[in-house]
């Protein structure tokens, strides 16, 4: 699983103005089954997002597709992570418990 930090690089007037076109590009992202959560950081400095399990690759390749990163507008972080615990509502994508 990942846990992918975007952090914005823009003033947010403009981001702003590229959100209905991340947020089209977040529903595809879920359509897919890629991701889990989504959602804006606290400090509206970025945004959390958090992934299936995945290979790292096509989580890149998909993260490539987002228009705030396309436009420069923010930069990203992801956190590989293995998940040993989770709730019953993640139980079924637990990688501890796959197998």
């Amino acid at each position: 699983m990942y846990v992918v930090l975007l952090t914005y690089t823009a003033p947010l007037p403009e981001i702003d103005y590229a959100l209905p076109d991340h947020a089209e590009w977040l529903a595809r992202q879920f359509e897919l089954g890629r991701l889990l959560a989504s959602g804006r950081r606290a400090d509206h400095r970025g945004e959390v997002l958090l992934s299936r399990p995945m290979s790292l690759g096509t989580l890149e390749a998909a993260l490539a597709g987002d228009p705030l990163l396309l436009r420069h507008l923010a930069h990203h972080e992801v956190i590989e992570f293995s998940a040993t615990r989770t709730g019953p509502e993640l139980r079924a994508i637990n990688e501890a418990l796959a197998g």
